[in-house]
């Protein structure tokens, strides 16, 4: 799955499967907007802007339906409970 990963700007990392052709958009305020159906090319050219926000606003935002983000804000750190599941003393 490719992801970009941007050092300035509002737009912190972008990541795109191709597969499904969703764009999960991560933001310098540690929130994931999520697209649905977009095309591979809109990938690369957001990729390649000079403002990854601005062409955002003027090529993606309204184009495409919103959709369900595949990660998390934060990085996807996990607790102990997601990776082995709760132990039996968390069910007493």
């Amino acid at each position: 799955m490719p992801v970009k990963l941007f050092t300035s700007g509002r737009i912190r990392k972008a990541d795109y499967d191709p597969s499904s052709r969703q764009l999960d958009l991560h933001w310098e305020n540690q929130s994931v907007l999520a697209y649905k159906q977009v095309p591979e090319e809109v990938f690369r050219r957001l990729c390649s802007a000079p403002n990854p926000a601005t062409y955002w606003e003027d090529r993606i935002a309204e184009e495409y339906p919103k959709g369900t983000p595949r990660s998390q804000p934060g990085g996807g750190e996990k607790k102990w409970s997601d990776l082995f599941g709760a132990s039996e003393d968390d069910a007493n």
